[in-house]
């Protein structure tokens, strides 16, 4: 685990290159994804041209993950290679944008891999905007050899950004429960994996009952809730280092607790005699401090993305509903008024929205609103669908899906699915087994390419704008 987070991986060389910034004043192709449903825009990603076998299947693995990741974000429609007129280029050499007009793209892709010994190779890629004739952004990594999957999804990252505006979210991870075996049986294990579903591992091995992972916002860090011998602990998990803290044993605790925006501190739903109130907790030195003082049920707590607020459900109206408070507990008020009952409220990346879980009519939904509880929208629906989880641009969410139950004494089957904000393109993401619970991670840590780009904007004196 620690080997994939090493940064160190970029070890030779990180390239942004100048025709990045004298491009910002060119003609711009980009996608809106503000509203509705969008028209993916056609690009063509040509394999990664390589100088030998090894070099020339990375590339084109390397290729096939990009393409993966653009299609799949739905804002993307990939031309096949079987389509081109021309073979694709080395990123050094400028196409003959005459190949690619007819073809109706409006934006090319090409990479080389270069094997620069047994254990590193070079990568390199070009984004070509086939009607301006000119090209957008390159990149060059030198890094080990295994870490090939993470690159392309960096590069994906780079694309995305580059022709939407708005940040990428492929160089992520997803942390769930997987879940295996009978209803009366259930084997429950902390799992992970990257967003596409590869580098699948398992963190535990199932000899306790596990809940509600959460990834820190500032670290590659995990709390979650586990059951050992029916008492209920909280766990960080540390996934660089493979180590795990407990935090404390908390008898009354009913809902897993949530990092702060900062990651000093956690927050948490606790229970004594049977009234539910909401804590949290300094990392640093285990103060707890109570926020909620009521004859009610206050669970499902999240802090928004500047830690000034909180949201949470509670049932203290007569029935569950959502509501906001302040950072310290004061100002509560309900936000919530629709029909039916309102959990697990999460706040957004960037402060916008907040994703909930609704019960209705004995169905349940995946829904947004604003944090003033305006412009409900649903956007999934099932018999049971629950535990909603952002990707960190704000634009995907993440939840689980249960079907009916059989009555055999065999569990129903439960998955985890994806959709767009704007409620299209629910997708189901493969596991090896059931899965609930997800958790998806921030951006993983690439401050060597966040720098490279702040120093040449400031080397070039141009302010570099986000379309």
């Amino acid at each position: 685990m620690s080997n994939y987070l090493n940064l160190s991986f970029f070890k030779v060389l990180i390239l942004i290159y100048s025709f990045f910034i004298s491009n910002l004043l060119a003609d711009d192709i980009r996608i809106k994804i503000n509203s509705g449903q969008v028209e993916p825009l056609p690009i063509a990603i040509a394999d990664f041209t390589g100088e030998e076998g090894k070099a020339n299947e990375i590339g084109r693995q390397i290729a096939e993950v990009i393409s993966n990741n653009l299609v799949g974000s739905g804002q993307f429609k990939a031309v096949e290679s079987a389509a081109f007129i021309a073979p694709p280029t080395s990123p050094s050499v400028r196409p003959n944008f005459t190949d690619w007009t007819p073809l109706g793209i409006k934006a090319l892709i090409t990479g080389s891999v270069k094997s620069i010994n047994e254990q590193q190779i070079e990568v390199e890629f070009r984004l070509w905007d086939i009607i301006a004739e000119t090209d957008l952004i390159g990149l060059r990594l030198s890094v080990d050899a295994q870490a090939w999957r993470r690159v392309a999804h960096i590069i994906s990252d780079e694309i995305f950004e580059r022709l939407s505006g708005d940040s990428g979210y492929f160089d992520t991870r997803i942390v769930y429960v997987a879940e295996s075996g009978p209803q009366n049986k259930r084997l429950k294990r902390l799992a992970i994996m990257d967003q596409d579903g590869e580098n699948h591992q398992y963190l535990t091995d199932g000899s306790f009952l596990v809940l509600t992972p959460r990834f820190s916002p500032t670290t590659q860090e995990i709390t979650y809730l586990a059951y050992f011998k029916n008492e209920p602990r909280v766990y960080i998990f540390n996934l660089e280092t493979g180590e795990q803290e407990l935090l404390g044993s908390f008898p009354g605790m009913t809902f897993a607790p949530r990092f702060s925006p900062f990651g000093d501190k956690i927050i948490m739903s606790l229970a004594e005699k049977g009234v539910t109130d909401i804590y949290t907790m300094n990392l640093n030195n285990q103060e707890v401090i109570r926020l909620t003082n009521s004859s009610s049920i206050d669970t499902s707590p999240s802090f928004s993305p500047n830690g000034k607020k909180i949201i949470f459900n509670s049932d203290r109206g007569g029935s569950q509903q959502i509501y906001i408070m302040d950072a310290n507990g004061r100002n509560v008020k309900r936000i919530s008024f629709g029909k039916g009952r309102y959990a697990t409220p999460v706040w957004a990346p960037k402060g916008e929205l907040i994703a909930f879980t609704k019960m209705l009519k004995n169905k349940f939904y995946i829904g947004v609103m604003s944090p003033d509880g305006s412009g409900e929208r649903l956007l999934a629906e099932g018999y049971l669908v629950e535990g909603p989880t952002w990707a960190p641009n704000g634009r995907v969410l993440m939840y689980f899906k249960q079907e009916a139950p059989i009555d055999d004494g065999k569990s129903s089957n439960v998955n985890l699915y994806k959709i767009d904000i704007t409620g299209f393109r629910e997708t189901r993401v493969i596991t090896p087994s059931d899965g609930s619970d997800p958790a998806w991670s921030p951006l993983i840590p690439n401050w060597l390419i966040s720098y490279l780009k702040c120093w040449i904007l400031n080397l070039f004196s141009l302010r570099f704008t986000k379309f």
